[in-house]
């Protein structure tokens, strides 16, 4: 008689860490960190057309005791640095970083002494997000990425070996926005 044979129906077998990653996936509360031009489409993200809300994440706190995803929205200036330590340290474990956009990657196109040339020099980071400024697709697939490894455990393993964020890149995804139309024969006064 085999282990299937004698388990009643309805039984899910799985580790406590595998429902805690599930647990953490599906309810994350991202801090509003917003710096610059990635700020407005991190603000769209969350709005009807793409809704964060279908991934639990539909509240952005105000409170870092309150959030557990920190998303890096633009550059960060030698003055934010320590202010954005301050609110990370503030945030409870475990929490996440995502460097939105290429400023809060690795500096952009400002490469003078008044911006830090990557957030990660501040905070670990676990999922960069490519773009100037990244897309809406962009973000959310860098979410999706980051549920994934939440998940399945992968990301404290990333984070032991760093020794910091998880570090993980992702591909810029294709812009959805309905193209203009452009109307033949229609004249425009």
């Amino acid at each position: 008689m085999g282990i299937q044979e004698s388990l009643p129906g309805g039984v899910i077998l799985t580790s406590v860490e595998k429902v805690a990653g599930l647990a953490r996936a599906g309810s994350m509360w991202p801090a509003t960190f917003g710096l610059a031009c990635c700020s407005i489409e991190m603000m769209s993200t969350g709005g009807p057309r793409w809704d964060l809300a279908r991934f639990g994440m539909e509240g952005f706190r105000g409170s870092p005791r309150q959030a557990d995803l920190m998303i890096v929205a633009g550059r960060v200036s030698q003055k934010m640095a320590p202010v954005m330590r301050q609110i990370y340290d503030q945030m409870p474990e475990p929490k996440w970083v995502i460097a939105m956009g290429v400023c809060a990657s690795s500096g952009g196109m400002f490469n003078n002494y008044a911006i830090v040339q990557g957030v990660d020099e501040v905070i670990p980071v676990d999922v960069y997000a490519p773009g100037c400024p990244p897309n809406p697709e962009t973000l959310i697939h860098s979410i999706v990425t980051l549920h994934a490894l939440i998940r399945s455990d992968e990301i404290f393993r990333r984070r032991d070996e760093n020794g910091g964020g998880a570090g993980v890149h992702v591909e810029e995804q294709p812009s959805q926005r309905a193209m203009p139309v452009q109307l033949s024969g229609v004249r425009h006064r």
